[in-house]
């Protein structure tokens, strides 16, 4: 774990003059679906309010002095950016994924990072079971069949199929992968997972080989992050032995799973269905997508709803008084 920065010997540090100057690298959505005001005590760097191209705000006096950057997985943090901020001290994201964060570097010197904690677990596998009974039961299929008109000029739409006795496969049994296999579970499904390691924790059957999981399961649930071991995991193979009545459903990464090969295999009718809400190319979604019954399509919204932008923007408040008041974090991420 890297170490937590000393902020001076004022324990109080958040009332400092000039306040903590906070670089926020995009529009601080979370706060403004809620009409939320951005906290007091700080001094919000806004790159989207200045005429400066965002290069040269980052070398501006009033940037170079930034202690803390704000980032969601849209809004990457590179090693060049931390070179150019030498007084960032915390990165706080707003994200589950910390695919866009280069660890290395932030750990390197001694930056305390903070993440989503558990604000956003319940709702990202609340949406995995709503794409997933979705594409088995046909719901979007069927509504845009009814909306057309055809169940009264072309009769009943085709049979879909039931989520309970289905052989669940989760990639990632972290925080979400857990939620994500509790209610699975409810539904009568049997859990295998594969992960970088055994858990110890639990007893669903575990599988070090990603294909060989996707070869004895009806459905496969890809909840792991996004890093160079996992981009492209869900191969061809991976997926052509998930089988032609098997469903992927994506709430990770786009790139994990990749992407033209899952496209071709659903269009010739060698893959099931899929429930994606990440693409490899967002927010640009394949076309051969658009007119599948099989495939329910998201757009990365899996971890938002009111509930949980209100308790992000809680949270997010809180780890920022925490460490300008030299108290522990809410929701560190640790060096591992």
């Amino acid at each position: 774990m890297a170490p937590h920065p000393q902020n001076g010997n004022d324990p109080l540090s958040l009332h400092r003059h000039p306040p903590p100057r906070v670089l926020l690298l995009k529009d601080p959505h979370h706060f403004s679906l809620l009409n939320h005001p951005l906290p007091d005590g700080f001094h919000f760097l806004k790159p989207w309010e200045s005429p400066l191209p965002f290069n040269d705000f980052l070398s501006s006096t009033d940037t170079r002095a930034a202690e803390v950057i704000l980032t969601s997985g849209r809004a990457p943090v590179t090693a060049n950016m931390l070179r150019q901020l030498p007084k960032v001290c915390l990165v706080v994201n707003t994200s589950v994924g910390l695919n866009h964060i280069n660890l290395a570097e932030c750990w390197r010197r001694g930056i305390a990072i903070t993440g989503a904690g558990d604000t956003k677990s319940e709702e990202v596998a609340d949406l995995a079971i709503g794409l997933l009974i979705d594409v088995l039961r046909k719901v979007s299929a069927s509504d845009r069949y009814v909306r057309r008109g055809s169940w009264s000029s072309k009769g009943e739409f085709a049979l879909g199929l039931k989520l309970g006795g289905k052989r669940v496969g989760i990639v990632g049994l972290g925080r979400i992968g857990l939620e994500v296999a509790k209610r699975v579970e409810s539904f009568g499904c049997a859990v295998s997972y594969n992960s970088r390691k055994k858990k110890p924790c639990v007893s669903y059957p575990f599988y070090s080989d990603v294909c060989e999981l996707a070869a004895n399961c009806d459905v496969l649930v890809i909840c792991c992050g996004l890093n160079e071991q996992t981009r492209h995991m869900i191969t061809r193979e991976v997926l052509l032995a998930l089988g032609k009545e098997g469903v992927i459903v994506n709430i990770g990464r786009g790139p994990i799973v990749d992407e033209k090969e899952m496209v071709q295999l659903l269009v010739q009718g060698e893959l099931g269905g899929a429930g994606l809400d990440v693409f490899e190319n967002e927010p640009n979604v394949p076309e051969e997508l658009l007119g599948l019954d099989n495939v329910v399509l998201s757009l990365h919204v899996t971890d938002l709803t009111r509930e949980t932008v209100s308790s992000l923007c809680d949270l997010i408040i809180g780890n920022l008084e925490a460490f300008f008041s030299n108290k522990p974090l809410l929701s560190p991420v640790l060096d591992e």
